[in-house]
């Protein structure tokens, strides 16, 4: 791809592949898109970890059989984003600690390679649509919108492996995002998180404008890896008490 095609960012992406199909207005809705719903709302904080799925209940929802829903709920349990346990149904997971730094070190591993995937194979479009993305997400988090701003900062990521043209890392990116999302929620220490920084996907997008494949790789690591270190990633009870905390403010009695 040539240089001023990379440059410029006038022209709009398509959007990316694994995207889940929207619906004509009527329309029954498929497998796919009942998929892309439930995994929407997870990505929007709709639906926090371990929030019971009820087969019925989704099936009321949608308009669909249980056995249509079961089979989307095993969908999603085999990508780990629901966990099935007998006699209590699907629930969306909760990541303990290993699975969670797991979660982080494959995204080290894919999406260093992806961006420098996407300034070989990206077009024009697609680096229009990801500093489309970034000022969306820039303009959310000004406006205090800040579960759209989170939403909009994995977007960025997945804009990214879109234009990276690998498929394969493409879907198991998209899974890593999904399941990030349940990371953020479960070890966010009690508040919404806030997940990626405008400034860290900025200074990203100008490597990438510059063609810098080696910086762009080595912030993307650097990135990835201060979100993780943001989070309160512990196994639960390993965490010693603060003594001076629960006991050194207090009067003495008698």
């Amino acid at each position: 791809m040539a240089e001023d095609d990379l440059m410029q960012d006038t022209e709009a992406s398509p959007p990316a592949q694994d995207a889940a199909p929207t619906a004509p207005a009527g329309a029954a809705l498929t497998d796919a898109q009942i998929h892309g719903r439930i995994v929407d709302a997870i990505l929007d904080h709709q639906l926090l970890p371990g929030t019971r799925l009820a087969e019925d209940k989704l099936g009321q929802a949608f308009g669909v059989s249980r056995t249509r829903i079961r089979q989307v709920l095993i969908r999603l349990a085999h990508e780990q984003i629901v966990t099935l346990a007998p006699h209590r149904g699907a629930t969306v997971a909760t990541p303990d600690p290993e699975e969670a730094r797991e979660v982080f070190e494959v995204r080290r591993m894919v999406e260093p390679l992806l961006v420098q995937r996407f300034m070989e194979h990206a077009s024009a479009g697609h680096l229009g649509a990801l500093a489309s993305c970034l000022a969306q997400e820039e303009a959310a988090r000004a406006a205090g919108e800040r579960r759209r701003a989170i939403r909009l900062s994995g977007e960025f990521h997945l804009r990214i492996a879109d234009g990276a043209a690998h498929r394969t890392l493409g879907r198991v990116l998209r899974e890593l995002v999904s399941r990030t999302s349940l990371v953020l929620m479960t070890y966010g220490n009690g508040e919404v998180p806030t997940g990626c920084g405008c400034a860290d996907h900025r200074t990203l997008l100008a490597a990438i404008r510059l063609r810098d494949g080696k910086a762009a790789a080595a912030l993307m690591t650097q990135h990835l890896l201060e979100i993780e270190q943001q989070l309160r990633i512990e196994p639960p009870g390993t965490q010693a008490p603060d003594f001076s905390q629960i006991f050194g403010a207090k009067p003495c009695r008698g």
